[in-house]
């Protein structure tokens, strides 16, 4: 289900001009003018409900020597990717983030200086869970693999060319209304498009949640609400103002 969302609109007169706007990453279309030009700025959005999860899992491990710190971390992030891997995950949609060794210290208060404890390495992945229902049982499962560092879920569409579309529209319908308004209101008949400017907006504001865990016991998948999200279009338009006798 997708739902429109209010839109954002602001109009600048302009003199007669030739020149378009030509924003990074947009789609410029432009026609000659002669007469007054208006200008206008759209921002229109819908929501929708995702079809995408993305959820991170890291898995630190702590030993004497770097490498038997490097070969512990890299048995339990083993165990924890194949948890994913059992509940039908594909091995496309999970992708390795970040490996960090670093060496770990405490601090001597009597002696002030600091005392070597040995290394620890960090593991983090990224995984793409394309059923939503999903999304509590794979938490789950990465925390009974081992996982102690956990982050998300990200919800998102994955294709939301239908939506952008939708968008799209809506602005482009409502920009045409306003400016024939503006037009009315100086004395003119109405209005003709001489460029229109797009940007995209990325997947939309996204809620995220933040989950860090060292639980030991997990005795049931946490529950997880998708909602919803939304993505759009920023259009601007340049309109030329007419009159019918002079068409």
């Amino acid at each position: 289900m997708i739902r429109s969302a209010p839109f954002a609109l602001c109009a600048v007169l302009l003199a007669s001009t030739g020149m378009a706007l030509s924003p990074a990453n947009a789609t410029t279309v432009e026609i000659e003018a002669e007469g007054p030009v208006i200008e206008l700025s759209v921002f229109e959005s819908v929501t929708a409900e995702p079809d995408l999860v993305t959820i991170g899992a890291g898995v630190s491990t702590q030993a004497p020597t770097a490498v038997a710190a490097m070969r512990q971390n890299s048995v339990e992030m083993r165990r924890a990717i194949d948890q994913i891997l059992a509940l039908g995950v594909a091995e496309e949609d999970i992708q390795t983030t970040g490996i960090n060794l670093s060496a770990q210290y405490d601090y001597d208060r009597a002696n002030q200086r600091q005392v070597f404890r040995g290394y620890q390495v960090s593991n983090r992945v990224s995984v793409k869970l394309r059923d939503i229902d999903a999304t509590g049982a794979a938490l789950d499962a990465l925390v009974s693999a081992g996982a102690t560092d956990l982050s998300g879920p990200r919800f998102s569409i994955e294709d939301d060319d239908a939506a952008k579309d939708l968008a799209r529209s809506r602005a482009v319908e409502r920009a045409a209304q306003r400016a024939q308004s503006y037009a009315e209101m100086v004395g003119y008949d109405g209005v003709r498009v001489l460029s229109i400017s797009e940007a995209i907006q990325g997947r939309g504001a996204v809620p995220q949640m933040e989950m860090r865990s060292v639980a030991l016991d997990v005795s049931a998948s946490p529950p997880v609400q998708p909602g919803q999200v939304s993505t759009g279009v920023s259009i601007s338009i340049k309109y030329e103002m007419v009159n019918d006798a002079a068409e």
